[in-house]
């Protein structure tokens, strides 16, 4: 087993790509470290999520984000807004059902709710989470499981696995017709 060159990698994200996908967003609600926001666009840009909807959020275009984001900003559309219920609106009107990932009563492990179809995936401040507005007005609440003594993921983390499981699920059903 070896790496891939160049062209054995072109041909791995080719595959993947005619694989299909279905449309996948995120809102972030108040995300300040722009280092975050970065890594969040960078992983965005990886799994082609098609927006993001940034609330009060740093800018991807901010210099330590676009540092971070290593030009993938250029992938991946966004729009910001200066509340939460104007982002809610926009994603819907764009016709994504808003899924919360948050440790909050009530909240499934993300893996056993259904993350296919047009999905926007909302996470929240580094220390504060979701704000009360954008947890209320989700279609549903999932968390990510967690073994360790650590209570939470820092954000960019909890995005990753977050876009991978919507990811993983589409193909998932893309690959059984039943």
């Amino acid at each position: 087993m070896s790496q891939l060159d160049s062209t054995g990698l072109k041909r791995l994200h080719r595959y993947w790509r005619r694989r299909g996908h279905e449309r996948l967003a995120l809102v972030l609600d108040r995300v300040q470290n722009p280092l975050n926001v970065g890594s969040v666009v960078r992983t965005a840009s990886a799994e082609r999520v098609e927006h993001m909807y940034l609330i009060e959020a740093a800018s991807p275009e901010a210099p330590k984000a676009a540092k971070t984001a290593m030009g993938t900003e250029r992938h991946l559309a966004w729009s910001a807004f200066d509340d939460a219920a104007s982002a809610m609106d926009a994603a819907r009107s764009d016709g994504y059902r808003i899924v919360a990932v948050e440790l909050a009563s009530g909240a499934r492990p993300l893996h056993e709710l259904d993350l296919t179809g047009a999905v926007a995936l909302a996470l929240g401040n580094e220390n504060h989470g979701l704000s009360t507005t954008v947890l209320e007005g989700c279609d549903a609440v999932g968390f990510i499981p967690q073994l360790g003594r650590v209570g939470s993921l820092n954000v960019a983390a909890a995005a990753a696995i977050a876009v991978y499981e919507a990811r993983r699920q589409q193909w998932t059903r893309m690959a059984d017709p039943s």
